[in-house]
């Protein structure tokens, strides 16, 4: 219960009501995502025009070189995750002094966001039950279904949709391991972490496949889960610094 009291559920708690506060500012005002979405899409004349009709294309989703920086943000998360996985069962190859616990602590706190985060709340809870369809699903951007305001449960997509996006999770996942790094190598992997983390949904909102709210909140809540676990796990002690 001390641990409830302290910086990291306070944290917590703020973070969570961030992302609520955000979730009602896209919401009530969903013209920001069209308007954000806009600029990344180039429009064209149909070849037979009907009513409210939108054709086009995301551009950048045809360079092949984003697309291959893509695949690569896409996978990198789970390869860290790999090999946290292996060293956490290292560490417990140890026992008695040569046992590290507050390595292996750090490691359980690492995967266990991931988990919790990206995988079951953002990949098999709302991704697969929100119904918001992609930016280049819908009738603004060349496709076939309604435009849903984030939040919204009465899209018509059917799997795999659009609110939240899963690989902005994944790169708020990975800005969160920048806190479980020791110095120094903490100030050399900061700065490619924090940009990783950034460029990873932007150019999901760049391809068309999610609107900018699905990339903020998607991200954001991988940090809400990480400083959640933070808080329930913290231990009131002075610990060591932890070692991944």
């Amino acid at each position: 219960m001390a641990a409830l009291n302290g910086a990291p559920a306070r944290a917590f708690i703020g973070l969570l009501c961030l992302w609520w506060l955000l979730l009602l500012l896209f919401y009530t005002f969903p013209q920001i995502d069209l308007y954000v979405s806009t600029h990344f899409f180039v429009r064209q004349s149909c070849k037979a025009a009907a009513l409210g009709e939108s054709c086009g294309y995301f551009p950048y989703r045809h360079e092949t070189y984003l697309r291959l920086i893509r695949v690569f943000l896409f996978r990198l998360p789970y390869v860290i995750a790999i090999v946290m996985l292996w060293k956490l069962v290292a560490c417990y190859w140890h026992s008695g002094a040569t046992f590290n616990a507050a390595r292996a602590r750090a490691l359980k706190l690492a995967l266990g966001s991931l988990i919790i985060g990206p995988v079951i709340l953002v990949n098999l809870v709302l991704k697969a039950n929100s119904g918001r369809p992609r930016p280049w699903q819908t009738l603004d951007f060349g496709g076939h279904l309604d435009f849903v305001q984030a939040g919204s449960w009465a899209g018509r997509c059917s799997s795999n949709c659009s609110f939240i996006s899963g690989e902005a999770a994944s790169a708020g996942w990975m800005f969160c391991l920048i806190f479980l790094i020791p110095q120094p190598a903490r100030s050399g992997l900061a700065l490619p972490l924090v940009a990783i983390s950034f460029l990873s949904p932007a150019i999901r909102v760049a391809f068309g496949a999610h609107y900018l709210s699905d990339a903020v909140l998607g991200w954001l809540s991988s940090v809400v889960v990480f400083t959640g676990l933070v808080a329930l796990t913290v231990s009131p002690q002075p610990e060591k610094k932890t070692e991944i």
